[in-house]
């Protein structure tokens, strides 16, 4: 996985310790998920910045490991708020290069809006460096080429109203207009929230955890919960949300994923709001065998977590809870993923 932000120090209110708090969110889940994160500060391209820096960034990751299968980018103003659902990528998407976030009423209208560029994993291989490369010819880093793309999209898109063409514009176009020469290998995901707009998710979290559950097709939390518009760090969110609405928000999202690992120890926040910790059942180390001898007759136990002797399978127990009550385990890396 890779993140990253900007050089210098944030601009906007507590602008540092939101993004802090998003790269322990994203620590957090990849630590769970034996994945590891790469946090990126600097612009790879001197021209690349901002939204278009991405680009860049993923691919010298691709170049730099071979290793890694897939490289999975997310936005730093994005939450993981299902922290127990993991990519299916050996499954779902074993015959796809790249993988994105899309609305199928947005596509229809070919809105720039249609597919979200700032949550997206790309296979690590020849076909996606070309991808990337084609994608990354529309940026800034070449001004002439630049510009007329702008244009083009302003006219081709619906729902632009600016004749600058950044990085999602850029991406919506070029799967729209080459279905048939890319969308082979790449999966626009519509069945379940890989990635979510935040505006009207947010207020829906308390009943989401009663109620989160199924797969594709059915409904579940979002994976990821993207704050699109709230600008964080610089400050200057879009008018059309207020500056509460935003903070609000984020606290509930950052509180959902933390109370999502505190409940398996039987504890939770008093609310998405609330930061006091209440007990809410038994967290006897007689309860925890128990549990762990009913997973070993049912041979639900497959893996090992870390170095404390606790095997659990993926779906009972690599919800974000373990490492909070034995960080000695969370200190351990978990292998067996190939994936950055």
């Amino acid at each position: 996985m890779i993140s990253g932000s900007q050089p210098e120090p944030c601009h906007g209110d507590a602008g540092d310790h939101l993004l802090l708090r998003f790269l322990k969110n994203k620590l957090d889940y990849c630590r769970l998920h034996g994945i590891k994160l790469l946090y990126n500060r600097d612009f790879l391209h001197p021209a690349m910045t901002s939204y278009w820096a991405k680009i860049p960034i993923v691919r010298a990751a691709m170049v730099a490991h071979p290793d890694a299968e897939w490289i999975w980018w997310v936005d730093s103003d994005a939450v993981f708020t299902d922290m127990d659902f993991s990519l299916p990528l050996s499954t779902r998407y074993r015959d796809y290069n790249f993988v994105a976030y899309g609305v199928p009423k947005d596509m229809e209208r070919k809105s720039w809006l249609a597919i979200n560029a700032g949550v997206f994993a790309v296979r690590n291989c020849q076909w996606s460096l070309d991808f990337l490369d084609e994608w990354a010819q529309m940026g800034p880093a070449f001004p002439e080429a630049h510009a007329r793309w702008g244009k083009v999209f302003k006219k081709e898109l619906a729902d632009k109203d600016s004749d600058v063409a950044c990085d999602q514009s850029a991406l919506v176009y070029m799967l729209l207009s080459n279905r048939d020469r890319l969308l082979g290998k790449v999966h626009v995901e519509t069945e379940y929230y890989l990635q979510s707009y935040w505006l009207g998710m947010v207020d829906q979290l308390d009943a989401i955890a009663a109620r989160a559950g199924g797969g594709y097709g059915g409904w579940r939390r979002p994976l990821i919960t993207h704050f699109m518009g709230c600008q964080p760090c610089n400050g200057k969110q879009n008018p059309m949300y207020s500056k509460k609405s935003c903070d609000e928000g984020i606290r509930r999202a950052l509180a959902f994923a933390t109370t999502r690992c505190f409940v398996c120890n039987g504890f939770r926040h008093a609310s998405l709001l609330n930061d006091t910790v209440l007990r809410c059942r038994s967290t006897t180390r007689r309860h925890r065998d128990r549990r762990a001898r009913q997973l070993t007759a049912n041979g639900e136990i497959s893996d090992m977590h870390g170095s404390c002797g606790m095997h659990f399978s993926f779906a009972e127990w690599r919800p974000a809870c373990w490492y909070y009550l034995f960080p000695i385990c969370c200190a351990q890396n978990v292998s067996g993923n190939s994936m950055y």
